[in-house]
């Protein structure tokens, strides 16, 4: 117990002012500016890559160069494991309750401070592309990025229309969104200032539902299967009870994100993997002409190359798929990086890591003082080997039930290198605590387990005095008006 006391404590060391910080950037002393590209993607799961063998017939080369030349942070995870808020919390670096997008609906507060902000403040160039999906947010820019582009909500994969610099362009002929954002990245890559440094932001809508890959990877994978995880009956059988699980997770095997009804259709689930898996090509080649841009012009030595998942999702665990909740599967993202000028290749650190360390990771390596409204922390010293940093030693969680999506209760969550615990909101069930070091499935919940109450005492006060101290104890309700199923308007207020 008082490890987990001085992890928590040295957490909140690192939380400090109020929600909202001074737009005004403060410079590090004898730190040249580092031109950045920021990748991220949608509904990427962690381990779906060539490299970590989870699929064997996955084939993504780039992603497996990029981390054979740079580092793959398996412990990477998100604060809310929804498109929405966690794209706030990398943009913002802050918790959901703090920025208070809490879900797909809830609208900008008005107030927020994106890091790119800061970067344009000290003489970035800032070009972002793709998906921004934050609240309500249609397409229109947004502060601070020089060159924009994006869409409205999810977009589509066919026939974009892209608001480029506030005017819209509707692309025709089968343009795949994938390509044209790397095409227009690469684009505004080639014709920057060479004398300024860059930082940009490549936002993928893939691969997100319903997944449609590129016509010319359609059918490469057709017929293959997954393993399906040790968890993927336990609903089913009704053994769950045996395990402790809640009476709500058995419940969503035949819900919108159950395996039994998934999207409320009747496919089949190898079938929906090779459709992801297919369209997550598309992602890989993107990620492969950038770097070959890179080097063509002599910059893939210094450059800092980010790879990242915006949330997790599940292929059957606990008889679910999508996101939403802490399971392993949903909160964890897939995290490559790569800077040779910095560290050496070929490294899979342990430490954990949150999205909202990516702010502070890119402004640290801009020469900008992180603002003290940013809780998390850079984590190139864990690339450096640098033993005297601060690393992460708990992650904090939280997601806020849906009027769309009432299956999922609104949950708070502590994770450490070995226990997880779940408090859920709201619902009259049972709360979960798994040990993750002999239990990395999460299949034996030990929540009534007399030796275990310490451990979930403690946790449970250490995830209130994050939300007191982080300002949290109130959830940050947003006023919309419902007109039918999936259609939301807000008037302001929240």
């Amino acid at each position: 117990m008082r490890i987990l006391k001085t992890t928590v404590l040295f957490f909140f060391c690192l939380v400090l002012g109020n929600a909202y910080g001074n737009t005004e950037p403060e410079l590090l002393k004898k730190k040249k500016p580092r031109n950045v590209i920021f990748i991220l993607t949608d509904d990427h799961r962690f381990d779906y890559m060539g490299f970590t063998g989870k699929v064997p017939w996955l084939e993504t080369p780039n992603m497996d160069k990029l981390a054979a030349e740079g580092a793959y942070l398996p412990n990477t995870f998100v604060t809310t494991s929804l498109c929405s808020p966690s794209r706030a919390s990398i943009l913002t670096g802050q918790f959901s309750h703090s920025h208070t997008i809490v879900d797909n609906q809830a609208p900008d507060p008005g107030n927020l401070t994106y890091f790119p902000q800061y970067l344009e403040k000290v003489g970035y160039q800032t070009g972002f592309f793709g998906k921004w999906h934050m609240g309500d947010h249609g397409d229109e820019p947004q502060p601070g990025f020089t060159h924009w582009e994006s869409f409205p909500g999810q977009g589509v994969y066919y026939n974009p229309t892209l608001n480029i610099n506030g005017k819209r362009t509707k692309y025709q002929d089968s343009t795949y969104i994938t390509d044209l954002l790397t095409e227009h990245a690469v684009d505004w890559l080639d014709n920057r200032d060479k004398k300024k440094p860059f930082f940009m932001y490549l936002s993928h809508k893939a691969v997100h539902a319903g997944f449609k890959p590129a016509r010319r990877h359609k059918g490469k994978y057709k017929g293959k299967r997954i393993e399906l995880p040790a968890t993927y009956d336990q609903t089913k059988t009704g053994a769950y009870r045996d395990l402790k699980w809640p009476q709500w997770v058995a419940d969503q095997r035949i819900s919108w994100h159950g395996v039994d009804y998934m999207y409320h259709d009747n496919r089949d689930i190898h079938e929906m993997v090779v459709d992801y898996c297919e369209t997550l090509l598309g992602v890989d080649e993107s990620v492969g002409t950038v770097m070959e841009y890179l080097k063509k012009e002599g910059l893939d030595e210094s450059t800092l190359v980010i790879y990242m998942g915006d949330n997790g999702f599940s292929w059957g665990e606990h008889g679910l798929i999508d996101k939403r909740h802490f399971y392993e599967e949903s909160v964890k993202v897939p995290l490559l990086v790569r800077c040779p000028e910095l560290f050496e290749g070929g490294i899979t650190p342990e430490q954990m890591v949150q999205n909202i360390d990516i702010g502070p990771t890119v402004l640290a390596e801009a020469g900008v003082k992180q603002p003290d409204n940013m809780p998390g922390v850079s984590f190139i010293p864990i690339l450096t080997g640098d033993t005297n940093a601060p690393s992460r030693k708990e992650v904090f969680y939280e997601y806020y039930w849906e009027y769309d999506f009432p299956m999922t209760p609104t949950v708070f969550g502590m994770r450490t290198d070995q226990y997880k615990y779940m408090k859920f909101q709201g619902i009259w069930d049972r709360n979960e605590l798994y040990d993750l070091k002999n239990d990395p499935d999460e299949m034996y919940n030990l929540i009534a387990d007399p030796d275990k109450q310490e451990i979930a005492k403690s946790m449970s006060i250490a995830i209130y005095d994050w939300l007191e101290k982080t300002k949290g104890m109130n959830i940050p309700l947003k006023k919309t008006v419902k007109y039918r199923f999936g259609d939301y308007k807000h008037r302001g207020e929240h």
